[in-house]
């Protein structure tokens, strides 16, 4: 047993079912995540990485790795690149609850958009990668793929504002005027649905990257768990969004970077190579996608803080400290909605 992972239940379900899985298996948790618990597994010759659900009881939807399993082992050999999946357990009776084994990737993870410590030509590429991979998502086939079902048809914002408005509403613990102020706004403001449909990671952010471990290319896209069949709006502006935070270890944004002199890319400058990538014309109304981009994050922190409330959080210190920014994103979200009225 390694803390709430029982290693031995993980390698007597495992025995027989993946080559070179064999006993004793060993596991240390990676710590730092707020979604689903992530274990680094040494097993014999070979290491993986194991999620699996959170304990107790769950928000309807919420953590589900099944469907971070197949959206990653659809997009094996594609341009987007990903960890090789390897099992799935769907029988929460094995460890107390569902969870995915896939390989473990060596690489570099930055945590600062900043990018400390890297050249300035270094940075820049790094960026450049984040916007290349970005739309090799928008761009996969979902049909080719296997992914056409993998979200319902129809106008997303609408389904998406629908959605983290009954999970802020289910995990509330506070009256946020500027979080009631921004649903409404969003709640009357969604675009026509433009035809844009397209695979979404949900959560893109450089932190969410994995880049090789001397070089400056994207080795495996993580943290899929809020993906879906979408609009590509959403997780472009969910980049600008975090670049629109403070710089540090908790808000991790580029607020008051002298960019240029940093080798760091301008919001508009990410935006416009985007959509030359992509063939897509300028972009209308980006503040609607800024503004849902900060009401979901807002809603998703909600979450966060009330699983560590109920003691069911990845990380419930980090959890607690992460809810004192809803009322921020919030913030920051009904100014990009009113700046865009």
């Amino acid at each position: 047993m390694t803390g709430t992972l029982d290693t031995s239940a993980v390698a007597a379900w495992v025995a027989g079912r993946l080559p070179g899985f064999d006993g004793p298996v060993s596991a240390s948790k990676i710590t730092g995540g707020q979604s689903n618990p992530t274990y680094l597994l040494d097993a014999a010759n070979h290491r993986y990485i194991l999620r699996r659900k959170p304990p107790g009881i769950l928000l309807k939807s919420a953590h589900a790795v099944d469907r971070e399993f197949r959206v990653q082992n659809a997009l094996a050999g594609s341009d987007v690149p990903v960890a090789a999946m390897r099992l799935l357990c769907e029988d929460d009776n094995v460890i107390g609850s569902a969870f995915y084994i896939m390989d473990e990737v060596a690489g570099r993870n930055f945590d600062d958009p900043c990018l400390p410590g890297l050249s300035n030509g270094d940075r820049s590429a790094i960026i450049n990668e984040m916007n290349r991979v970005l739309a090799a998502i928008h761009s996969v086939d979902i049909g080719a793929v296997g992914l056409n079902d993998f979200g319902p048809d129809g106008n997303y914002f609408r389904r998406q504002v629908d959605r983290w408005s009954k999970q802020y509403a289910a995990s509330q613990t506070d009256d946020l005027s500027d979080m009631t102020a921004l649903m409404a706004w969003l709640d009357t403001n969604i675009p026509a649905d433009d035809g844009q449909r397209c695979l979404v990671h949900g959560d893109y952010r450089l932190d969410n990257l994995l880049f090789a471990p001397a070089g400056t290319q994207c080795v495996a896209v993580l943290d899929w768990e809020l993906s879906t069949i979408g609009h590509p709006y959403a997780d472009l502006a969910a980049v600008i969004m975090q670049w629109g935070m403070p710089v540090g270890a908790v808000g991790r944004g580029l607020s008051g970077v002298d960019r240029a002199a940093q080798g760091l890319w301008s919001d508009q400058h990410f935006i416009d190579t985007y959509c030359a990538r992509r063939g897509l014309p300028k972009i209308k109304n980006f503040g609607f996608y800024l503004a849902f981009c900060h009401f979901r994050m807002a809603a998703i922190l909600q979450g966060v803080k009330k699983r560590s409330l109920d003691g069911n959080a990845s990380d419930p210190a980090k959890g607690l400290m992460l809810g004192r920014y809803v009322p921020e994103f919030a913030r920051q979200g009904l100014e990009a909605a009113l700046r865009d009225a």
